[in-house]
């Protein structure tokens, strides 16, 4: 949605967008990027990104980097923190 309303704003000939994810589990040791080098499972996602329209390759280059700016993409790379609140029953 952020790379679409980016495009629309900047009235680009953008015609399409494709996001395909994968997700898998690896050792954090085997992560090559990673600070943490132990035994810890580590959720990964791979993502690929197609467009379609006729963009030029700097226009592709900016709607990828608005593309890791939106608040889904920047939640999925922090460190997330959940917190779980249980409601007591509603007595009457």
């Amino acid at each position: 949605m952020t790379i679409a309303l980016y495009a629309r704003g900047k009235q680009w000939p953008l015609e399409g967008v494709v996001i395909r994810l994968r997700h898998s589990r690896i050792y954090a040791r085997d992560c090559t990027d990673c600070v943490v080098r132990d035994d810890t499972m580590l959720d990964r996602i791979e993502t690929e990104v197609q467009l379609s329209g006729a963009l030029t390759l700097e226009q592709e280059r900016r709607i990828l980097e608005i593309a890791h700016k939106c608040p889904v993409h920047r939640t999925l790379r922090s460190q997330i923190n959940i917190q779980e609140v249980t409601e007591p029953p509603a007595t009457c």
